[in-house]
């Protein structure tokens, strides 16, 4: 009896995860610090995430259907771009603003390289930069949660390195009432949403691990006026450095796809946002050092692999 096979192209097994199930965790995780901004900052945040979420998908939407391609809003990773870029946006920014950068991200950074997985930078991310670049006036303006307009965290410390944060100082950081990004508003409820993306496997821990653990290293190295001095603690509450390491820099598409590639890129970003930070002209360095380092990804790719199952070490 003649046998019949079926060959077909890899992958030969299929598992139940999907890029929507994916998406889902990441806007679960994201949960936590988009309550905890708009519960500080109102009404006029919850409209400029919503903006921007909705911008996002328009953008997606009525790309794929200009080009005749099919719709894929519904994997949800266009409402995640729109969503990370609110976050990283002030307050009190006019609503046209997120309209316009998540466009940008959508269309320009990642549907004209061929759509999702195919962006060489994350969306949200560059979307951020053009805007900060467009429109530096709108995106450098922080308030309180008590309508008075101050200088962040780390701009005060920019000024003043001798600057000694107070004991309410740190409890502002670390659950809310503070200026700066919705999204920095609690880095309580970051770490949470960052922690639950590890546990259910969404993310890799070396990126963020990592990323975290050379800033601190490089911190402590540099210094704000030589080394060791630093308030090390508050420079990790400060700014977006935690919504960067778990939720950006650990982008799939942009982030190195072994074990060692992803280190690389947590120290790498951990180094560039300490020297941007301490000895550049921008009191935050987050965005820049992650959009840089997205850039050697697939440098880091071609040159750290894993080694094939069977092939021995080199003598």
């Amino acid at each position: 009896m003649e046998i019949i096979l079926t060959v077909s192209s890899p992958p030969h097994i299929y598992g139940t995860d999907t890029i929507r199930k994916r998406m889902r965790g990441v806007l679960i995780a994201l949960s936590p610090a988009c309550i905890m901004g708009i519960y500080y900052y109102g009404n006029h945040a919850f409209i400029a995430i919503a903006a921007s979420i909705i911008s996002a998908i328009t953008a997606e939407y009525l790309y794929k259907k200009v080009t005749g391609k099919a719709v894929t809003v519904n994997d949800l990773s266009a409402a995640i771009t729109g969503l990370l870029l609110a976050l990283n946006l002030p307050p009190d920014v006019p609503y046209w603003i997120p309209v316009i950068g998540s466009f940008f991200a959508i269309i320009a950074v990642k549907q004209l390289f061929g759509g999702l997985g195919s962006n060489f930078v994350n969306p949200a991310l560059a979307g951020r930069a053009f805007l900060l670049a467009s429109f530096p006036v709108y995106m450098t303006k922080w308030t309180f949660a008590d309508a008075v307009s101050s200088a962040t965290y780390l701009a005060r410390i920019k000024e003043n390195p001798d600057f000694i944060p107070a004991l309410s100082d740190y409890s502002a950081l670390l659950f809310g009432k503070m200026g700066g990004c919705i999204g920095e508003t609690s880095a309580v409820a970051l770490l949470v949403g960052g922690i639950y993306l590890i546990i259910r496997k969404v993310i890799n821990w070396r990126i963020p691990v990592f990323y975290l653990g050379s800033f601190i290293f490089f911190a402590l190295l540099f210094g704000r006026n030589g080394f060791l001095s630093v308030n090390v603690l508050f420079e990790v509450l400060s700014g977006g450095l935690i919504l960067g390491a778990f939720f950006m820099a650990t982008d799939y598409a942009t982030s190195p796809i072994t074990p060692r590639g992803k280190i690389i890129m947590g120290i790498g970003c951990g180094l560039l946002t300490v020297l941007i930070r301490f000895f550049g002209g921008y009191p935050e360095g987050v965005s820049y050092a992650i959009l840089i380092m997205n850039l050697f990804v697939p440098l880091i790719d071609k040159y750290i692999r894993n080694r094939i199952f069977g092939v021995g070490k080199k003598k």
